[in-house]
C-alpha cells in the first residue's frame, strides 16, 4: 500500500464516521501505532478536498484548537492545531441545532475575528495582524469528535479537521481597538447555571497570539489567510458536553452575548 493509499483509507474512516453519524475508533489503534502530525494534516486535507468536490462546500475560515496550555500538556504537544470552517457550519445566534445531527457534541466560548486584509507573510507581526482585523464577534463553537468517546490524540483531532462541527456567531461587530483581548472575561450559562468561565489569557495568553500563530502557520503551508476569512481563536474556558436539549448563552466582556439552543 502506498503512502497516499494509506492516507486515503484513514480519511475514508473519518468521512464515513461523520456522514453516517457512527463514531470510529482512534486512528492510531486502527491503522498503525502512530500517525505523524504531518500525516494527520494530509488526511484532513483529503476530506476537505472531497467535501469541496463532492458536496460543493466552500471554506470561509479557520479554527484554532488546543490553545490551552493544560490541554497541550495533556496531549503532549507544544503548539495549537487548526481546521477549516465551511459556509454551512456557520449559524446565527438563536438558531436551533438538532442533536440527532451530531455525535458527541461539546461547546466552548471563543472570540471570532474577521479579516479585512490578506496575511501573506510567514513572519507576520502583531502589527500586521492588528491592521488586518476588520472586527470581532462573540462565538460559541460546537465541536464533535468523530472518534468514539473523545479518546483522541493530537493526530486524531487534526485528521478530524480539529474536531470541528458548527459555529454560532453573535451579530454585533466590535472594533478591535475597543477591546483588550487578554483581559476579557467569559461566563457561559445553561438554564441559569454557570457551566464554564474563563478569560482571554486562557487562550495562549491572548487570542491575538493564537491568531498570529495561525497566520504564520498558514502562510508557511502555502495557504495564507485572506480578507474576509473568519478565524475562531480558541476556547476562553473549559469545554462543556451537550447531553440533552438545552440552551446555552455565553457572555464575553466587551463583545456581548451569543446563544445556541439544542433540540432533540
Amino acid at each position: 500500500m502506498s503512502d497516499m493509499d494509506f492516507l486515503n483509507q484513514v480519511a475514508e474512516q473519518l468521512w464515513n464516521a461523520k456522514n453516517n453519524l457512527q463514531p470510529c475508533l482512534p486512528l492510531s489503534k486502527t491503522f498503525k501505532d502512530s500517525l505523524s502530525v504531518d500525516e494527520a494534516y494530509q488526511i484532513q486535507q483529503v476530506n476537505l478536498d472531497r467535501a469541496i468536490n463532492e458536496q460543493n462546500k466552500r471554506i470561509v475560515g479557520k479554527k484554532i484548537g488546543l490553545t490551552s496550555k493544560a490541554v497541550q500538556k495533556q496531549l503532549g504537544v507544544d503548539q495549537p492545531d487548526y481546521g477549516s470552517l465551511f459556509a454551512d457550519m456557520i449559524i446565527a445566534e438563536g438558531q436551533t441545532v438538532s442533536l440527532t445531527n451530531l455525535l458527541q457534541p461539546k461547546i466552548e466560548a471563543e472570540v471570532a475575528l474577521v479579516l479585512k486584509q490578506d496575511l501573506l507573510h510567514f513572519d507576520n507581526t502583531l502589527i500586521d495582524l492588528i491592521n488586518a482585523v476588520d472586527y470581532l464577534l462573540p462565538a460559541i463553537e460546537i465541536v464533535d469528535s468523530r472518534v468514539k468517546d473523545w479518546k483522541i490524540s493530537i493526530e486524531d483531532t487534526i485528521a478530524d479537521n480539529a474536531s470541528s462541527a458548527l459555529v454560532a456567531l453573535g451579530q454585533k461587530p466590535v472594533a478591535l481597538k475597543d477591546v483588550a483581548l487578554d483581559k476579557i472575561g467569559m461566563a457561559m450559562y445553561s438554564q441559569g447555571e454557570l457551566v464554564s468561565s474563563g478569560n482571554g489569557a486562557a487562550c495562549l495568553g491572548n487570542p491575538l497570539v493564537a491568531a498570529l500563530w495561525l497566520a504564520n502557520t498558514m502562510a508557511e503551508r502555502g495557504n495564507p489567510l485572506k480578507a474576509g476569512d473568519l478565524i475562531l481563536t480558541g476556547a476562553l474556558g473549559p469545554m462543556v458536553a451537550v447531553n440533552n436539549p438545552s440552551t446555552f448563552t455565553a457572555f464575553i466582556q466587551d463583545l456581548g452575548e451569543v446563544n445556541i439552543t439544542f433540540t432533540e
